[in-house]
């Protein structure tokens, strides 16, 4: 899966969504996902514009958080992903990404 792909699935995913009042963003060796949730839906591009939490990771293991191959909280426990800014933003995701 492509950064592209995953931002377009995103985009669909966050269409059906409702504001969450942060911004985040997911960076990689591969470029970034800006996720704007002040608005609704959310806005997805792949802006690298600053954000309240910047998740930062592997591509391949983004793109398999993404799919659904990999658990959030497992990937952090074993460092494939790493959390700068808000914390509470990050916890709100599991919810925002299902």
């Amino acid at each position: 899966m492509s950064l592209q792909e995953i931002t377009a699935k995103m985009k669909e995913g966050a269409s059906k969504k409702s504001a969450f009042g942060n911004s985040v963003k997911f960076a990689t060796d591969q470029g970034v996902v800006h996720i704007d949730g002040n608005q609704t839906p959310p806005d997805v591009t792949n802006d690298d514009k600053p954000a309240d939490c910047t998740i930062k990771m592997d591509f391949s293991d983004f793109a398999d958080l993404i799919g659904g191959k990999l658990d959030g909280m497992t990937a952090f426990m074993t460092g494939k992903l790493k959390i700068e800014g808000d914390m509470g933003v990050a916890m709100k995701l599991q919810s925002i990404l299902r």
